[in-house]
């Protein structure tokens, strides 16, 4: 949205926007500050930062070119939140996500999100995408076994997340999709879909679905 307002916005004007109380707007206005992502003004008024741009780049054109269409027919598929995840600085963040279209309930996760690598279906899939590491947790290992992992309520309360290695091609930053969905039908038909997915990415970037990188 501010990225979308070159103008800026004001706490008000987000909170109006997002339809939320100005209260919430601005502690989601200072949590993007403290990460960089956002930048206020001598008026008051919110911009994008340079964080912002920085993980943008970062990340185009190959992976979100290859992965955005994938995401999209995820999200069509699954009728669920899907997202793009890479690691920086000790997190899990999202660089893409696609909201399934209409009415229905939708949960509060956008582009920068942050969660952190050592819970939650995004980050656990992430240091699978890496090399095994000596002391990590088990499920890092059966995740880049299995190729997929599947989490409940760890990050965003009453939800699944269903999230799978991208393995791109050496020497390249390791990726994740994740779904983030209430519905236990999904999460349960989703598993093949979501691993299948990755694959293709991970492919599609000249890397291996097998191995991870390095």
């Amino acid at each position: 949205m501010l990225a979308e307002s070159p103008e800026g916005l004001g706490a008000s004007e987000v909170a109006t926007r997002l339809d939320v109380h100005r209260s919430v707007a601005y502690r989601l206005l200072m949590a993007l500050t403290r990460q960089n992502f956002v930048s206020r003004d001598e008026q008051g008024r919110y911009r994008v930062g340079l964080d912002f741009f920085t993980l943008a780049e970062r990340v185009r054109p190959r992976l979100l070119d290859v992965a955005t269409p994938v995401l999209r027919e995820l999200t069509a598929e699954l009728d669920a939140t899907t997202c793009l995840v890479v690691p920086e600085n000790g997190s899990a963040v999202a660089v893409a996500v696609i909201e399934p279209p209409g009415p229905g309930p939708r949960f509060s996760y956008g582009i920068g999100n942050r969660d952190p690598l050592e819970r939650g279906a995004a980050g656990i899939a992430l240091l699978a995408a890496g090399s095994p590491r000596e002391g990590e947790q088990e499920r890092v290992a059966t995740t880049r076994r299995d190729g997929h992992v599947v989490t409940h309520e760890e990050v965003v309360p009453g939800s699944t997340g269903i999230a799978a290695p991208i393995h791109p091609a050496p020497g390249e930053s390791p990726a994740a999709i994740n779904v983030i969905t209430h519905r236990r039908d999904v999460a349960e038909r989703a598993i093949p879909i979501v691993v299948s997915a990755a694959r293709r990415i991970s492919e599609a970037l000249g890397g291996s679905p097998t191995t991870a990188a390095g």
